[in-house]
């Protein structure tokens, strides 16, 4: 059988006949055979010795074994030296007994090891020669016939930096035309392989996010030098080529550990340059043995694997719990504001709990920044122009469902009949984010407006009818889900709070000064608080500490900026990283006189050990005591006197900071959410 009928019987099985259709479409549609974007180096630039990037101690062993193909290699080594990397490497090629010069030419060029094998080894005996020779803690093995892209290596590191059990990484394989090759590998229980993605546009939502797979091809993959090592290398029962890095993913699931792509890596792989595509020659020819072997060898994990002919939407989550939806109204930026710090939290989690997740922004936006930040988190983004239509996708998906997560009543309102119609078996979830009616009726008392109050009653309604409406509603105080135990009292509601890292007190006292508040000014609670300090309180503070300057952290208009000039406040926007700030300040403020829900710029700066102080309201539900863990004050007095408090007592602001601390530990911790969402979605 033909290598094309071999493929066109495969597809079949898993993707049926339209999908095969599309595929077939995808594969033999007319295409420049170049994709301009990629900036691809070209093969026929006339050699000149230059110069690679290396390390005596480097981080990363670059791997990269050759066979002739000079003019490929040659591209590849220039790609290397263009782009770099933050990490430290070394670039080791191993020449395979190359039928032309390829070993006179590449000893011209700086800064590369040039290994030469005496008889040709193939693919394995020439990978586990290279290896023997490195220095770094990670190998990463790189076939000649690739060239990289800006970031590709350090994606990788971040990868075994964020994934505790990560035990290989491979990049995002794409075509020089710009199609996706693979985004990792699926293994059947016959021991057939499939290239996840082949053909489909590279950026394509299912491929933009980090996520286990089954192996990942040996064209770049990245693993930690000592797993290499007492795994044995490569097997050599495949060698001269193929299985051999199918085989190696399974030795490391074995230990214990994970296989991940990591679509920010991308590196471009004109396959079949070195081996061909024909199964009856060439190197192809040990493609059916070889799976023979691997049968033999994994015969008890491969019963674990997808039955072939699982449709591939299945067989990509094998591993997983279930699939879930999340939808919020925008696109979570950890940056802007509490409530997207929280979302990117529990996206998180929910990730590590082996769920497959999917986030659609009710707006149909997302940045190419958010989308890759999401996916870091194992999240599939479903945006324009891919995802057009919520309900559409609804109509598709529903089906593969475990449970559906909508934020904010705003949200929920207009998709909870939907999810019910086409994912009836999926578990209903409403995280309510804060009880937005509570908030408003707050507003409206402080303002007297007949209007806000009818608008606050309006949000009561609404909000009252999702939480009967659906399984179990999610609030942020236990003061919420006690109001609402006695309204509703035979709804499901649980307690999911905010969600902080503890990044502890990394300054002493006596090394800290001026005062900070967090938020943007499009929250009504921050644009009164930010209007309040100028007004009175931070006047009040300086008449004792005139030399204290006060920083805003947080969007807000010119306008208003220009309209609250006051002596010693300063606006500074949204920041990128909050913690010189809250290393640095004395104490933050927390001025809110009215709101709703659990106050994340309190939980972010005990987070870091910083003393708050704050109003009743702003400490609501927050499991607080005054003078115990936080300063409680409701008039600009009250503030001016807790801030000449904290600077002329240490043992007092220190007593706090640990306080706060403990309060993130005990209440606001992921390991608390965790425990939360994990009863939600499992009984």
């Amino acid at each position: 059988m033909s290598y094309l009928a071999q493929r066109t019987r495969a597809s079949l099985a898993l993707r049926g006949w339209r999908g095969t259709l599309a595929r077939m479409r995808q594969e033999f549609q007319s295409r420049p055979e170049h994709d301009d974007t990629l900036e691809l180096l070209p093969l026929d630039e006339s050699f000149a010795p230059f110069a690679l990037p290396a390390s005596d101690t480097p981080r990363v062993s670059i791997v990269i074994p050759v066979h002739g193909k000079l003019a490929h290699t040659l591209a590849c080594l220039r790609s290397l030296a263009k782009h770099g990397a933050q990490a430290p490497f070394e670039i080791i090629v191993v020449d395979d007994a190359s039928p032309d010069g390829s070993p006179d030419t590449l000893a011209q060029i700086d800064g590369l090891r040039l290994l030469r094998n005496a008889e040709n080894l193939g693919f394995v005996g020439s990978c586990n020669a290279g290896a023997a020779a490195t220095h770094g803690e990670f190998l990463l093995f790189l076939n000649n016939d690739t060239q990289v892209t800006p970031g590709w290596l350090d994606a990788l590191l971040r990868c075994f930096g964020e994934r505790a059990d990560c035990g290989i990484a491979g990049s995002r394989l794409v075509y020089p035309d710009g199609r996706l090759q693979e985004a990792g590998g699926l293994v059947f229980a016959d021991g057939s392989c499939w290239n996840t993605g082949r053909f489909e546009p590279r950026e394509t939502a299912a491929y933009r996010y980090r996520r286990e797979t089954d192996y990942v091809s040996g064209a770049s993959l990245m693993i930690r030098r000592d797993v290499f090592q007492r795994i044995g290398g490569f097997d050599t029962r495949y060698a001269p080529a193929y299985y051999e890095d199918a085989d190696l993913a399974f030795a490391v699931r074995k230990l214990g550990m994970r296989v991940y792509y990591e679509p920010a890596s991308t590196v471009i792989h004109c396959e079949g340059i070195s081996a061909g595509t024909d199964l009856d020659a060439g190197m192809k020819r040990y493609q059916r043995p070889n799976q023979a072997k691997f049968v033999d060898k994994w015969k008890v994990e491969l019963a674990t694997q997808p039955p072939f002919g699982t449709p591939l939407e299945r067989a990509v989550r094998w591993h997983r719990r279930g699939r879930v939806l999340v939808v919020d109204a925008t696109t979570p930026d950890p940056n802007r504001d509490s409530g997207s710090l929280r979302l990117t939290a529990i996206l998180r989690i929910l990730d590590e709990q082996g769920w497959s997740v999917a986030f659609c922004p009710d707006d149909g936006r997302a940045t190419p920044n958010e989308i890759v930040a999401l996916g870091a988190l194992g999240c599939e983004v479903l945006c324009q122009p891919e995802t057009v239509d919520l309900p559409d996708w609804l109509r598709g998906h529903g089906s593969e469902l475990h449970a559906v997560m909508l934020c904010r009543h705003t949200v929920a309102g207009q998709y909870a009949a939907l999810v019910r119609r086409h994912a009836p078996q999926a578990r209903l979830l409403f995280d309510t984010v804060d009880l937005h009616f509570l908030r408003e009726q707050r507003a409206a008392e402080l303002s007297d407006k007949l209007a806000m109050k009818r608008q606050a009653e309006s949000s009561r309604r609404s909000e009252l009818a999702l939480i009967e409406q659906v399984d179990i509603s999610f609030v942020v105080s236990p003061h919420e889900q006690a109001l609402l135990k006695e309204v509703l009292p035979s709804a499901r509601v649980e307690l999911l709070s905010n969600i902080h890292d503890v990044h502890g007190c990394r300054r002493p006292y006596a090394e800290r000064r001026d005062l900070v508040f967090i938020g943007g000014f499009g929250h009504p609670p921050n644009s009164d608080a930010v209007r309040w300090i100028a007004a009175e309180i931070l006047p009040r503070i300086r008449q004792s500490l005139p030399d204290l300057r006060l920083h805003v952290l947080g969007d807000v208009p010119v306008a208003a900026r220009c309209e609250l000039t006051a002596p010693g406040l300063e606006f500074h926007g949204r920041v990128a990283d909050l913690a010189p700030w809250l290393d640095g300040c004395l104490a933050s403020l927390a001025p809110l006189r009215f709101g709703a829900g659990v106050k994340g710029k309190i939980n972010m700066a005990m987070s870091y050990g910083l003393p708050v102080i704050a109003t009743s309201i702003a400490v609501e539900g927050m499991q607080l005591e005054n003078s115990r863990n936080v300063l409680v004050a409701d008039d600009a007095d009250g503030f001016a006197a807790s801030v000449q408090a904290l600077a002329l007592d240490a043992p007092l602001w220190e007593r706090l900071s640990a306080g706060g601390l403990d309060n993130v530990r005990r209440h606001f911790s992921p390991k608390v959410a965790a425990h939360t969402l994990f009863m939600a979605l499992s009984d």
